[in-house]
């Protein structure tokens, strides 16, 4: 079921889960509360979205979201995976069923969808009213077209059905690809269609663009969620521009796939597309790696205002500069600026403004800010936006913009900001009585102090000599002999096998030397592997005394004694 754990793992956040009963609120990358297992006044229960972790530092339990649920409800893990598969909405029976493995699956959608793409390639190829829109009226050049792999879906009704079944596929393996419709038939039908592919240039689906304006018709027609495509973690446009990414210092975020395609036409090649304007953690996260800014530029309605509302404190979190790019008044979308003058894009492109400011002044414009009923609902949903940031600086820096604005004290706009935060708070679901923390989820300070190794590959010397009887810890002492890389988020390779261990250690290491000068940290590791070698060194000895008593050696048992009391002294010293 490991295939099972890792889709419904995908699909939720682990934040949200543990929200439901854990008040959390953000703490730099982390979020934290109160622990549920313990009677705790100070917060020590951390939740780590970039691992995938919590960790509770008062009961000193951590793990996964199914064990977290296997606490809070008292649950085992085949309960808790399929409670969480319920709010997922994943089906574990499609895991159950023999041959429906999942990488063997994605690999046969992965070539239904080459093969499609293939064929509407074809098909363009042989329709003149389609060439005429894409190379005519669009304006797309040849080398666009073979880019994106653009083609057209003949306006029949199972054309793509009746090849893809030639080639051996039946009906069951184009409906998981999204390929037909309730009727088992084309999908798409007289549309131009760019391929959505995954990083390496796959087709995971299809966006159809009527080429001929029906009333009747949607403009767009998209694939729908399949085994391959979901839309929360779809980037379009990124394996065309992930080069351009990793040497610019920003990517620009536009709604529409073809305002992508224009762009990278017109030579503006660090632009790529979200699926509407519900911007994910995932997908900001994905262009993170490649970029530290990103600069939106949707549409300036409601929608838009509130989907970069929404970004603003993933973003914070994320530690992602986070623009808006403003298009003037002469053109609806990049596109259509585009058409008109490319350097106009790239204009509004270097005028990004900081994301907070763009939603603030959009707020003013929308209410008269002379009148208290005005000021009153400016505050409310500018201070919503303010409450989402993490650094204390910058959210007291917005707080004081508001205040002026209004003509507001900072202390009314403060009390007003810690009020709306009170009143955020929701009912918490019951946390059964949780039984002790088994040995595999229980954490120490030897624990903590491996965290720190991988953290700071300085301290790694240190660890020379040191001992340990877990075999997790072992694996990770391994790899800090023979790595000198830095480990955050994502385990390499050679750790896998210790999984959410290595992660909960590191958020341990990460909270307990936060602020830390380093010569303290190397001091505090260095005396806790001192203790530890100690006490290995005791429990050997133990052992031979225990040997020495059965055969009777009284002057061996006294030697020992010695060495072992002499041992007592020294962690009593350190």
């Amino acid at each position: 079921m490991e295939d099972a754990k890792e889709e419904v793992r995908a699909r939720l956040a682990i934040e949200d889960v543990i929200g439901e009963y854990v008040q959390l609120k953000r703490a730099g990358r982390s979020f934290k509360g109160l622990s549920p297992f313990t009677q705790e006044k100070t917060p020590s229960f951390y939740v780590s979205p970039d691992k995938n972790i919590w960790h509770d530092f008062s009961s000193n339990k951590g793990g996964d979201v199914f064990s977290f649920i296997m606490e809070v409800e008292g649950m085992d893990f085949r309960q808790s995976l399929e409670h969480l598969a319920r709010k997922a909405g994943v089906d574990l029976s499609a895991y159950q069923t023999k041959g429906r493995h999942t990488a063997r699956r994605k690999k046969e959608l992965l070539e239904v969808n080459r093969l499609a793409m293939a064929y509407y390639q074809h098909s363009l190829l042989k329709n003149q009213r389609a060439l005429e829109y894409v190379f005519k009226k669009r304006g797309f050049t040849k080398e666009t077209v073979g880019d994106f792999r653009i083609g057209y879906a003949p306006d029949q009704g199972s054309a793509l059905v009746q090849f893809l079944t030639k080639k051996g596929f039946s009906k069951k393996d184009l409906s998981d690809a999204g390929l037909t419709n309730r009727f088992g038939s084309d999908l798409f039908r007289g549309r131009m269609i760019v391929p959505l592919m995954d990083e390496t240039g796959q087709a995971i689906g299809f966006t159809g663009r009527i080429i001929v304006d029906d009333p009747e018709a949607p403009k767009y027609l998209n694939t729908p969620a399949t085994l391959l495509y979901d839309k929360s973690r779809h980037i379009f446009g990124l394996s065309q521009a992930k080069e351009t990414l990793r040497k610019s210092e920003y990517s620009v975020l536009v709604e529409g796939n073809l305002d992508v395609v224009s762009s990278h036409q017109a030579g503006v090649k660090m632009v790529v597309a979200a699926a509407g304007t519900a911007l994910t953690e995932h997908q900001l996260r994905a262009l993170k790696r490649l970029s530290s800014e990103i600069r939106l530029a949707f549409d300036g309605d409601k929608a838009g205002i509130a989907a970069t509302e929404r970004a603003i404190p993933i973003a914070s979190s994320l530690g992602v500069t986070l623009t808006v790019v403003t298009l003037p008044d002469s053109a609806k979308d990049p596109d259509e600026l585009i058409q008109q003058d490319v350097g106009l894009w790239t204009g509004a492109i270097d005028k990004a403004e900081p994301a907070v400011d763009w939603v603030i002044k959009q707020y003013s414009w929308r209410e008269d800010l002379k009148t208290a009923e005005g000021k009153r609902r400016f505050s409310t949903a500018a201070l919503a936006v303010i409450q989402g940031l993490s650094d204390p600086v910058e959210q007291e820096h917005y707080e004081q913009i508001v205040a002026n604005m209004t003509g507001s004290s900072i202390e009314a706009i403060k009390a007003k900001l810690s009020a709306g935060e009170k009143a955020a708070k929701k009912p918490l679901k019951h946390v059964a009585q949780s039984a002790a923390a088994s040995p595999e989820h229980t954490y120490n300070h030897i624990d903590t102090a491996l965290g720190a190794g991988l953290l700071h590959p300085e301290l790694r010397l240190l660890f020379k000599d040191a001992v340990f009887a877990d075999e997790r810890q072992k694996t990770i002492a391994s790899y800090l002999a023979t790595h000198d890389e830095t480990v955050t988020d994502d385990l390499p390779p050679e750790l896998r096998e210790v999984g959410e261990y290595g992660k909960v250690v590191l958020l341990r290491a990460e909270k307990r030397y936060e602020g830390w000068k380093g010569e303290d940290m190397r001091l505090e590791i260095a005396e806790l592997l001192r203790r530890r070698i100690v006490e290995h060194q005791k429990q050997q000895i133990e052992k031979q005394i225990q040997i020495a008593e059965d055969r009777g050696d009284e002057v061996e048992i006294e030697r020992l004694r010695r060495e072992h009391y002499a041992l007592i002294k020294e962690v009593k010293r350190g």
